[in-house]
Parts: C-alpha cells; structure tokens; sequence
C-alpha cells in the first residue's frame, strides 16, 4: 500500500490536475467534496469524476448547516469585510474546509492534506493556520508553492493539455480561462480576463446564483425576514433551518 493524501476536491481545474500529480509523485489520492451549498454544481457527477480520474476514494460530507450557523451568521451580525470593503463569502469557509479534511484524513489514515490554492493568494494561508491550529503535526501538501510544480504548470495552457493527455475532462477553456468559487453565501468570479480592469466582467461571466440587473425582472418584490437573537430563522413567514 502506498502512502496516502487526502486532497480538497472541487471537481475544477487545478483540483482536478492534483488528482493526477499526486498520483504522479507516488500518492495514493482520496478525495473529499466539501458541500457548502454550491447551487451550481452536480455532485455526484463530481465525485464519479474523481474516481475515473484514479482516485482511491471520493465522499462528500455536508456542512451547509454548519458553515451558516457557525461561520456565515457571526459574519453578518459583525458586518464584517474583508479591509472594510470585500465580502467574505469565501475566505470563511476555509477554516472549515480544513476541519472537514483533517477529520477525513483520520478516517482514511491520510499522512497529508492538500489544496489547490495559489501559492500567491490568502486561502494558502486560511488553509495552513487553519489545519495546523487544528493539528500542529500535519503534513501540508499545497503544490502552487512547490517550483517543481510551476515548472510543470506555469498557466492554465499547460494545465489543460495536461487534462487531455489524461483524458481528464474540465469545464475550464483557453477561450473562458476564469474560475468561480462559490457557495450558499455568494459566488466570486476571478482569473484570465477579469484582471484586466478595463474588461465588463459581466458581459462574460455566467451567472449563477442570480441574474445580472439589466437582466432581472423590472418589479420590485417584497421579502420578510424574522430574526431570533440577531439570528434569521424564517422567510415570508415559513421557518426554515440554517
């Protein structure tokens, strides 16, 4: 038996190029689908993806609940942004991603964790504080900040031909090069063309959770919230769980 890691899966671009890379580098590769309630995305066909990639397991552990009780709802109450001006529909996920892999690593006697965030960007660091408050001892696999890594893959060119070699099928395209991180909070859009400040971002992004305004219908509707100790606990009157 080979030694094992135990990999945040996403079903996207880089996550799905982990896949093969570790297997590459000697890992046995399990693995784990976070569900924090992304509304755009098939499950079950991302977990089959997995394991027509090679993967030695792919489960999915359920922590919408958890991630707006916990996390999303503390959010709001402390009207809390990112340097006073960006939402953090995605960074307070990470810390519960980490939970939910670690508890998974245990479970499939993982000797690492790895993700796909960039070597350059915040996640890598939500992700490495997060696990190792959370186990001082663990092994960090985080490849974007790996050279051996970039040499293989310096851009997404490399990564998709990469994908076609392996016969791993990807959503992601030269043509539409940009990558979305969603969940029940929100969707952020990021990458390729969107960091060019002078492109319409939404004259090229496909929307997910909403429409665009010019879009949307051209009423107003009226929705009531009710809120028990600052926490919201049912819509138009029907009350519904977090």
């Amino acid at each position: 038996m080979g030694k094992s890691v135990l990999l945040a899966y996403s079903g996207g671009l880089d996550t799905s190029v982990l896949v093969g890379w570790l297997q590459d580098e000697g890992y046995d590769v399990h693995c784990l689908y976070v569900d924090l309630g992304q509304p755009c995305e098939d499950r079950q066909a991302i977990l089959k993806k997995a394991r027509d990639i090679g993967a030695k397991s792919s489960e999915l552990v359920d922590v919408r609940e958890e991630l707006c009780r916990d996390f999303a709802f503390p959010v709001l109450q402390w009207q809390a942004r990112y340097e006073n001006i960006y939402l953090m529909g995605t960074s307070i996920a990470r810390p519960l991603i980490a939970k939910a892999c670690l508890q998974r690593a245990r479970e499939v006697g993982a000797v690492a964790f790895a993700h796909g965030a960039t070597g350059k960007g915040n996640d890598q660091c939500r992700f490495q504080l997060a696990a190792e408050a959370l186990e001082p001892s663990v092994k960090i696999i985080a490849p974007w900040r790996m050279q051996s890594f970039r040499d293989k893959f310096p851009g997404r060119t490399e990564m998709l031909e990469y994908c076609e070699a392996k016969n791993i099928p990807v959503k992601a395209t030269a043509k539409k090069p940009y990558s979305s991180d969603e969940n029940c909070l929100h969707i952020s859009y990021e990458a390729g063309d969107l960091e060019d400040p002078t492109v319409d971002g939404q004259s090229i992004i496909e929307f997910g959770m909403t429409v665009s305004p010019q879009q949307a219908p051209d009423r107003e509707e009226t929705v009531t919230i009710q809120f028990e100790s600052g926490v919201p606990v049912a819509v138009n009157g029907v009350r519904l769980s977090p």
